[in-house]
């Protein structure tokens, strides 16, 4: 037994001693690995990481100016450059490569004649040219722009449209719109152009010292466009565009500054003394009576003051602001627009009303080309900020159809509204035609597009109280949505009369009856609506004296009783009795 015991302790013991053995040859293998790689490492020559060969250049030749070959002076500033270096910019290659003195020089002195240009964006394009990157933050984009295009640096003038792209919104548009066009960047411009299409009406009607930067040449490409997102109707185009012309005849004029709101404030209480009933805020009170005050017969754009902005009105859908009762009222008060044009779209209103009441085919659009539908259709628009079920309509004649929008979970519908009690105002054709083009647009907190859904020009025939869906939501349009809806419900007339402003109206008012020309002289509507809102909108379950420094006139022409009774009319009565 004993024998057993010490013949397992010996195994043992062999076990342990072998296991020992081989860790402290692996030990010390791994150990002699370690020292030949360290005395390895120790031969080879030492590494430390060094400046990359553009940050080199940049440091060296750029900022510390060394063996500079050529000093560029510009904005009374030198730099000391290399002609190797600006050689990449078409402008100095020229210059260092043909028959100018520059050639044979070492100093260059550059005169700029662009204000947009400054020392500091000088500096950002030389030194672009000596690494292989920019940065360009917004404010300082156009500047950077102007000094790329000079140079005709394409690469920079690339990345500065990016820049501009990016970053349009309320206070860069205009700007951003003027500097592409000046130096020819058609991206730019046709992005900006699209951001106002979108915004013109929902934005600048709140911001007026941004309104009135925007150009007569730019402001007259708006108002033409069919692409408008008109808020609500065209009576809200026309009253943001007597504010813009107003604040573009008193560039001093600045409606959010207090002391001229006080003044403005005290002037609607003198006219409210006077018997004069404004109904409108304060801050428009100064341009109503600006316009509404003129002691002369012929319209303001007849007038040396307006001819500059005749072709914005002309482009103007003046056919859609004699479609209600109130609108007509204020643009006769207004006396802007000159009065044979009003006269004669009356005329036209008439004599379709008159054609679609005997059944005239011809009354009814049909076979139009996108041209003259786009050119002559009636523009509403609306903003929906949260998903769900709504139902609006936009008021105002409509030649007997009352047209309602539904929007559900995912499509929008179009129905015509027919109710026996008001017959007598609705058309009582059983079918009636028109032609119609929807788009919706979902906009980020930029109020930039970020997507557009646009359903083709369709004719539409309807019953009475016939619903047909528009459009089909494409799921990528997510609320906030704008949504333009572009309408045509009745053959278009010549419009050729507007080509032409007559300078003096006292013909037209003697061959006039007097009725048209006092339309709404008992009612109690505001003479300028508080917002473009309440511009002949109906959305059920929505909830001054002179001024000597704008040379202001009293309203004297224009006088309404103020206990006069409301108007009470089966249109009105329509307008509240369906639930929208």
């Amino acid at each position: 037994m004993g024998q057993i015991v010490g013949s397992m302790q010996s195994n043992v013991v062999e076990v342990l001693s072998g296991r020992r053995k081989r860790r402290r040859s692996t030990e010390s293998t791994v150990s002699q690995q370690d020292r030949e790689r360290a005395e390895q490492e120790a031969k080879s020559p030492k590494k430390k990481k060094l400046l990359t060969t553009t940050q080199y250049i940049y440091k060296a030749l750029f900022k510390e100016q060394k063996n500079s070959d050529v000093a560029v002076m510009a904005l009374d500033k030198v730099w000391h450059l290399h002609k190797v270096y600006l050689s990449q910019s078409p402008y100095f290659y020229s210059m260092f490569n043909g028959s100018w003195k520059e050639a044979q020089q070492n100093f260059v002195n550059i005169k700029i004649l662009d204000d947009r240009i400054n020392v500091d964006s000088l500096d950002a394009v030389f030194g672009s040219m000596y690494s292989d990157e920019i940065a360009i933050e917004p404010k300082d984009v156009i500047p950077v722009l102007a000094t790329a295009t000079l140079f005709h640096l394409d690469g920079i003038i690339d990345k500065c449209a990016e820049v501009m792209v990016d970053s349009i919104d309320a206070e860069t548009a205009v700007q951003y719109y003027e500097a592409a066009c000046q130096y020819g960047v058609l991206s730019v411009k046709k992005s900006t152009f699209q951001w106002f299409q979108i915004n013109l009406l929902s934005i600048y009607n709140k911001h007026p010292n941004q309104l009135r930067h925007i150009s007569i040449e730019l402001m007259t490409l708006l108002t033409a466009s069919h692409d408008l997102y008109v808020m609500q109707t065209e009576f809200s185009l026309y009253t943001l565009l007597r504010t813009w012309m107003f604040l573009q005849l008193h560039p001093n004029y600045d409606p959010d500054d207090p002391v001229q709101r006080a003044e403005a404030q005290r002037t609607q209480e003198r006219l409210v003394n006077a018997g004069v009933e404004t109904h409108t805020p304060s801050v428009d009170v100064v341009q109503w009576a600006y316009f509404a005050g003129r002691m002369e017969e012929r319209s303001f754009l007849a007038t040396p003051e307006g001819q500059p902005y005749v072709p914005v009105f002309q482009k103007l859908r003046t056919q859609y602001l004699t479609n209600h009762y109130m609108d007509l009222k204020i643009i006769f008060n207004d006396n802007i627009i000159p009065k044979e044009w009003l006269y004669k779209h009356i005329h036209s209103h008439w004599d379709a009303l008159l054609r679609i009441d005997h059944g005239q085919e011809d009354a009814s659009p049909q076979q139009l080309d996108k041209e003259e539908f786009y050119e002559n259709c009636m523009r509403c628009g609306r903003l929906l900020m949260e998903p769900g079920y709504q139902k609006w309509r936009w008021t105002g004649f409509n030649y007997g159809l009352d047209l309602i929008l539904i929007m559900d979970s995912r499509s929008l519908l179009i129905r015509r509204h027919h109710r026996h009690e008001h017959e007598r105002v609705l058309s009582l054709q059983t079918i009636r035609k028109f032609m119609i083009r929807t788009v919706v647009t979902s906009i980020n907190a930029q109020r930039q597009a970020v997507f557009t859904q646009t359903s083709e020009i369709t004719t539409l025939s309807l019953e009475k109280n016939e619903e047909v869906s528009l459009m089909v939501l494409d799921p990528k349009l997510v609320h906030p949505l704008l949504i333009s809806i572009n309408m045509l419900v009745v053959m278009p007339p010549n419009q050729s009369f507007k080509e032409v402003v007559p300078h003096s109206e006292e013909t037209t008012l003697s061959t006039t009856t007097i009725p048209i020309s006092e339309i709404g002289a008992s009612s109690e509507r505001p003479l300028t609506p508080a917002s473009a809102d309440d511009s002949a909108v109906c959305v059920s379950g929505d909830s001054t004296p002179s001024s000597p420094s704008l040379g202001l006139r009293p309203a004297g022409r224009f006088s309404w009783p103020r206990s006069s009774a409301a108007l009470t009319s089966d249109g009105e009565a329509l307008c509240r009795d369906v639930a929208c």
